[in-house]
């Protein structure tokens, strides 16, 4: 039982975290530029991206979302300087 209790509340302590980081940066990205923007959503498309790749090859999710995240990133930023 006491472990069933620490168990539900880490799970309910992530999602009120996870759920105040995506109110946070979202509210943020009205003030950034369009290759900001682009930048952004780059590392989070590759990060997700990544992570599945991760985890269906039988790698690390982790790993995996680092790169997709670099990637995306660096993608976004040449996507942002190409439409200048």
């Amino acid at each position: 039982m006491e472990k069933t209790l620490k168990v539900n509340f880490k799970k309910s302590a992530i999602k009120i975290i996870l759920g105040f980081f995506c109110v946070v940066t979202l509210s943020s990205c009205s003030t950034m530029t369009p290759t900001q923007q682009r930048v952004l959503s780059g590392a989070g498309i590759g990060a997700v991206g990544g992570a599945v790749v991760g985890g269906l090859t039988a790698g690390s999710p982790a790993t995996g979302a680092a790169v997709g995240a670099a990637v995306g990133a660096g993608l976004g930023a040449a996507a942002g300087a190409l439409t200048k």
